[in-house]
């Protein structure tokens, strides 16, 4: 199974840094194709006028500073207003922008976890994502056996994260695509009917937005 980004216990598994991250080789080996491309095609379009330098690094730095917090935020918000989560459900790119969260040029699907249903988000063909919402895709969630194992055995991949599901719950798979993301909408837990957004936000992490956990109060 993909190595978790977070270990609440103190042995170290093989391959893996003492903080619990998988060590990653050195990134000193000759540029590859499309890497001489994106070089190429960045500084044409530099030298033609097309964009400046100071954009691209103001993009880069925009895109650097998403987190999940701004999902959490979209989350927290729906659990408390039913019109902005009728929204949410029925246009998520254009429920997001309400709240300053613009997910540009791709279609977000949000789909709810309900007692009877629990969503997950895979992307089979490389690591689409709603960075927009949830910044940086984790390493395992780009990993093959996620990507792959997610689709045929859904309930082993979750009890791997730690999550299991009763046996009546029907577990859907969504598959993202380069113009098509989806964000899990969790369900609120229980307990939580005296907090405000802030404190609702807190409780909601990337791994419950992609379905492979739930938050909990």
């Amino acid at each position: 199974m993909p190595p978790h980004d977070h270990h609440d216990h103190d042995h170290h598994h093989e391959g893996m840094s003492p903080s619990g991250h998988p060590y990653r080789p050195d990134q000193d080996a000759p540029l590859s194709y499309f890497q001489r491309m994106e070089i190429a095609v960045r500084e044409l379009l530099v030298e033609k006028g097309v964009t400046s330098e100071a954009e691209i690094a103001e993009q880069v730095a925009a895109m650097d500073a998403r987190s999940p917090a701004l999902g959490a935020a979209v989350v927290a918000r729906a659990w408390t207003d039913p019109e902005f989560k009728a929204r949410l459900l029925a246009d998520g790119s254009a429920a997001c922008a309400e709240m300053g969260v613009p997910v540009e040029a791709m279609k977000l699907i949000v789909v709810e976890n309900t007692p009877e249903t629990h969503n997950v988000v895979v992307c089979t063909l490389c690591s689409c994502y709603p960075r927009n919402l949830l910044g940086l895709p984790p390493d395992w969630y780009k990993q093959r056996a996620y990507r792959s194992r997610t689709v045929i055995e859904p309930r082993k991949v979750l009890a791997e994260f730690g999550l299991t599901l009763p046996e009546g719950t029907d577990v859907q798979v969504h598959d993202s695509t380069a113009d098509m993301r989806y964000l899990v909408l969790p369900m609120r837990p229980a307990g939580t009917e005296d907090m405000d957004e802030a404190a609702l936000a807190a409780l909601v992490g990337r791994d419950a937005m992609i379905g492979v956990a739930v938050p909990t109060a």
